[in-house]
């Protein structure tokens, strides 16, 4: 396979990895490519990044290559993050929002089996606006983060306490997400929520 088109195929794989990154070892075996080869293509793709100025970088943590941003592009990220245009909840994070407020304690990994994908983005996105937080590590290997609901979320949604929540009436694990998801929407009332609002 062309060289180039192997960095551009790890390019994708870090990408659709996240936060986790990929080992050398891992990206050689989906290539099907030797592991110090592989790391070659790493190290050169790094290197276009470096040379093109691009707004993401490659780092390696615990062995594991990831895609990362600048540090010094962070006042930036914040002021997207804080602006009121950018804190509607998107389809994701309303459905992750409902399951760790229906499932709480809830770790990372079982929100993606009950969703069936990734969910970093969501997970950041409602702990950046106060929505979940971390309430405890599970008792599993790696002592994975277990979420929870804040205050805000109950202030938010207008609730007493977390019991305050509409029961949904399916058992379907699918039906019952979709409920629970729409259950919450149907409490937002059409309302963008912003930070502004969280604060109040």
């Amino acid at each position: 396979m062309d060289y180039q088109k192997l960095k551009s195929i790890i390019e994708g794989l870090l990408f659709m990895a996240g936060d986790e990154g990929l080992t050398k070892r891992q990206l050689a075996d989906i290539l099907e490519l030797d592991a110090d080869f592989a790391s070659e293509l790493v190290y050169d793709l790094q290197r276009d990044l470096e040379r093109e100025a691009r707004g993401i970088q490659i780092t390696e943590v615990a062995s594991a290559y990831r895609m990362t941003t600048h540090p010094e592009h962070a006042p930036y990220f914040e002021r997207m993050a804080y602006s009121p245009t950018r804190a509607q909840l998107s389809q994701a994070a309303l459905e992750t929002l409902s399951i760790v407020a229906y499932r709480q304690p809830i770790t990372r990994i079982d929100i993606e089996e009950i969703r069936g994908v990734k969910s970093d983005r969501a997970i950041q996105s409602l702990v950046s606006k106060d929505l979940i937080e971390e309430v405890g590590r599970a008792e599993a290997i790696g002592r994975p983060i277990l979420y929870g609901t804040t205050k805000s979320f109950l202030d938010y949604f207008g609730l007493a306490s977390i019991k305050g929540l509409p029961e949904p009436k399916h058992v379907d694990v699918d039906d019952a997400l979709d409920e629970q998801t729409q259950m919450l929407f149907d409490r937002l009332d059409g309302r963008q929520l912003t930070i502004d609002e969280l604060k109040e």
